[in-house]
């Protein structure tokens, strides 16, 4: 009888191993966010470094995963004037945007992630910004090659959801060309080893 149970054990902690998701490693290094943000009169963009991340992948599917952002390190691309760069890129770790020092990280933590063939997700996780949480859905690709796993996709979320309402058409008229869209895009590159 003691065989029995012992073999039982065994067995049942051999299921839940593969059955569990594996923490991949992601490569800060080789992953990248990207922000977009539109105006009237055109748009801005630039990077936000990842402090941590990490993707769950059990079955050959990802099941769950996380990243935190860098508040503090984000930069402005689209604009090659040093002062001008720096005028944009500190107004915006203002407390008219980010409030980055309050709050120096921002994070995503996936929720659910869908997908039949392992490739195509449909992801949906809560966004944190300035300490306020709200839920997004956005869809993924997933590819796998040898034991690495690059996982792409776009976020767009309402700004103002985050208490982020500069200039937002939602909240102040007449603003003409000085209106600012309130959705902004997150395009995700996260690159991680199996």
């Amino acid at each position: 009888m003691k065989i029995i149970a012992s073999f039982i054990i065994l067995l049942a902690s051999v299921i839940t191993f593969v059955d569990s998701p594996v923490p991949a490693t992601v490569s800060i290094s080789e992953s990248t966010l990207t922000w977009k943000a539109k105006k009237v009169t055109g748009e801005h963009y630039g990077k936000v470094p990842l402090a941590d991340a990490k993707l769950d992948y059990a079955n050959g599917k990802i099941t769950g995963g996380s990243f935190e952002m860098d508040m503090t390190s984000l930069t402005v691309e689209d604009i090659t004037d040093a002062g001008s760069n720096k005028r944009l890129t500190d107004h915006l770790k203002s407390d008219d945007f980010f409030s980055v020092a309050k709050f120096n990280k921002s994070t995503f933590v996936i929720k659910q992630a869908k997908s039949s063939n392992g490739k195509d997700y449909e992801i949906t996780g809560d966004l944190t910004i300035k300490g306020i949480t709200a839920p997004v859905t956005f869809p993924a690709k997933v590819e796998v090659a040898g034991n690495k796993i690059t996982a792409t996709g776009t976020i767009t979320f309402d700004r103002t959801k985050y208490d982020i309402k500069y200039r937002s058409g939602s909240y102040f008229e007449d603003l003409a060309d000085k209106l600012i869209y309130d959705d902004v895009t997150l395009d995700v590159k996260l690159v991680a080893m199996n």
